[in-house]
């Protein structure tokens, strides 16, 4: 034939015009913005794209589709409140080694 096995079997180059991987991918974060690259990169197989998780972390990267990290927990103690506000009483009581107890460390504070 005159020409290599291996220029045979080569596949043709595929377009790098990702414009179509892009858009869907804003459409997805738009919706779902704590969306990391793993569920990105399921929603868009369910679409039908076949893409591979470094090139989406990499897009994602490239057009700021970073997730919005979800608060793990709620604030629960509210400071501006009418109640008294006890003193610290402990404030001034200074352990000289570990696992001293309270009351000795304060009767060696007094003497």
């Amino acid at each position: 034939m005159g020409m290599a096995r291996s220029t045979f079997y080569d596949r043709p180059a595929r377009a790098t015009d990702d414009t179509a991987i892009v858009e869907a991918m804003f459409a997805i974060c738009d919706e779902f913005e704590f969306y990391g690259y793993r569920r990105v990169g399921a929603a868009l197989h369910q679409q039908g794209f076949v893409v591979n998780h470094k090139k989406i972390r990499r897009l994602m990267r490239d057009h700021g589709l970073q997730p919005t990290f979800r608060r793990r927990y709620v604030a629960t103690t509210d400071s501006n409140h009418d109640s008294p506000i006890f003193p610290n009483l402990a404030k001034d009581i200074v352990l000289t080694f570990p696992r001293t107890p309270l009351h000795a460390a304060s009767l060696r504070q007094a003497a």
